[in-house]
């Protein structure tokens, strides 16, 4: 392992990540608003602190490990995370704590959708837009983005790309050369931002805000301009055009760059991954919509609009919301917590725990029961027409078992800290799933909870965006040997 690679490699993305602090800095200028010193100062502390860590080892040359790819990703989304805050800790009108101020750079960061903010309509538009690009940044996954810039900088990105996206894939290389990889993995999620802010516009949002919930959109992520975040707007056409961009971010994003260079959207329907995706999701729409009516919760047309919307905002984890869905009858709102944890598919920008994992954990489910009945049949775990190796299988069922001991071990420490069970399990599902909004005392934010839980939340909203793995490798004795 080369500390000293990993150093240059980090100095180098801290000074490129400084440049997502020019154009709120061009807005608050233009405006002439409070943020201005903020916004400067941050820009400056995270540029020159990357040029600090570059220069001493600007010229070491080593090849990179796949150690080095785990260390640099944690490293760099940890060390993103607190230099992403200081805009919010330097902005005094704000008034947040270190700690909050962490936690919501953190939570845009990680496409969760958490905030600690409130008066969201009267904030500076500088500070608003800043907070869709942390988003925005964070979808597409910062690493993957500088793999395309890296190698031309002398940097190999292959380690930094597994480390990216660990888990069951199809095709991790949709080009032949890694970083081809990561320009047409950008160039479909520049290209859906874009079509996104267009169709927002078309149907009745001012432009920044169609800019503004492009970014969060199809990252994922749920940060709105508003308090009462999409349930603002009361325009059906804006929830339409949410609940359709929700769908194709959640799908893998290999995917869409296959159906472009194609020009047919026949490769969709044979995706194992969506097809199961898009099965579950429908469930959960059907449910939430059939439930809202028959219970009397909303008027039947109502009923049908907002439970489609809420349940694909939930269950993709994007978090954004038209009314406090905590507040509908208590089964939907759980059950829709639940829905979360599949998240999108992977190689989309979702959360959760991925469809191909629960679809593989089904498939061996189905499979165990087959074996009861016929004990001495040979019966493959396929995926498609594709056999899935063991190996693969026991893969899964590791990271589903971690990834519930991380959930429950949270979960105790949360309440640990005073937090009543309501609101620390559903808080320790929605950073953990990358989802954001919960349940009691953090239905709205999480402003209201205290200091040690937005500390141990940051935490596991960095444990779900990063998968578990890569960041609790780090932890582990055998990392660290030579």
């Amino acid at each position: 392992m080369h500390i000293s690679v990993s150093l240059r490699i980090l100095g180098i993305l801290l000074m490129l990540f400084s440049s997502a602090m020019l154009p709120p800095l061009v807005m608050a200028l233009l405006a002439d608003d409070a943020t201005i010193p903020g916004f400067l100062s941050a820009l400056g502390i995270t540029f020159f602190s990357g040029v600090l860590m570059w220069l001493p080892v600007r010229n070491v040359r080593h090849d990179l490990r796949i150690r080095d790819g785990f260390l640099i990703t944690s490293l760099f989304w940890t060390v993103l995370g607190l230099f992403g805050a200081l805009p919010f800790a330097l902005t005094e009108s704000l008034n947040l704590t270190a700690t909050e101020a962490v936690f919501e750079s953190i939570s845009g960061l990680t496409t969760t959708g958490a905030t600690v903010i409130v008066g969201l309509d009267d904030l500076p538009r500088s500070i608003l837009i800043y907070r869709q690009l942390l988003q925005w940044m964070g979808g597409i996954g910062i690493i993957v983005v500088a793999v395309a810039v890296l190698p031309m900088l002398g940097i190999g990105g292959m380690q930094l790309y597994k480390a990216e996206t660990p888990g069951p894939s199809k095709d991790s290389k949709l080009t032949p050369r890694i970083t081809e990889t990561a320009k047409a993995l950008f160039s479909v999620y520049l290209s859906l931002t874009v079509a996104c802010a267009i169709a927002y516009y078309a149907v009745g949002m001012s432009g920044f805000d169609a800019i503004a919930h492009s970014l969060s959109t199809v990252a994922i992520g749920g940060f709105s301009t508003h308090d009462a975040s999409m349930g603002y707007f009361d325009n059906e056409g804006i929830l339409l055009v949410c609940s359709l961009f929700m769908c194709i971010s959640a799908i893998n994003f290999g995917l869409h760059f296959i159906a472009w260079r194609r020009r047919s959207l026949g490769v969709y329907n044979k995706d194992s991954e969506t097809r199961f995706f898009l099965s579950v999701l429908s469930v959960c729409v059907v449910i939430t919509c059939v439930f809202l009516i028959v219970s009397d919760t909303l008027e039947p047309e109502e009923g049908i609009i907002h439970g489609i919307f809420q349940a694909i905002s939930i269950t993709t984890t994007t978090g954004f919301a038209t009314q406090n869905f905590a507040l509908w009858p208590s089964f939907l709102p759980v059950m829709m917590l639940f829905f979360s944890f599949m998240g999108g598919c992977v190689g989309s920008t979702g959360g959760g725990i991925k469809a191909m994992r629960l679809m593989l954990i089904y498939k061996q489910g189905i499979r165990e029961l087959k074996q009861l009945v016929h004990p001495h049949a040979v019966i493959p775990l396929k995926v498609g027409r594709r056999r899935v190796e063991a190996t693969v299988v026991s893969a899964v069922w590791s990271f589903f078992a971690v990834y519930m001991s991380a959930f429950i071990i949270i979960l105790l420490l949360l309440m640990a800290t005073g937090l009543d069970f309501t609101t620390a399990f559903s808080a320790v599902a929605a950073s953990l799933n990358n989802l954001g909004p919960g349940l009691g005392e953090v239905a709205a934010n999480y402003s209201s909870i205290n200091e040690v839980a937005k500390g141990l939340l940051c935490f596991t909203m960095l444990l779900g965006r990063l998968e578990v793995f890569t960041l609790l490798v780090l932890f582990t004795p055998m990392f660290w040997r030579i």
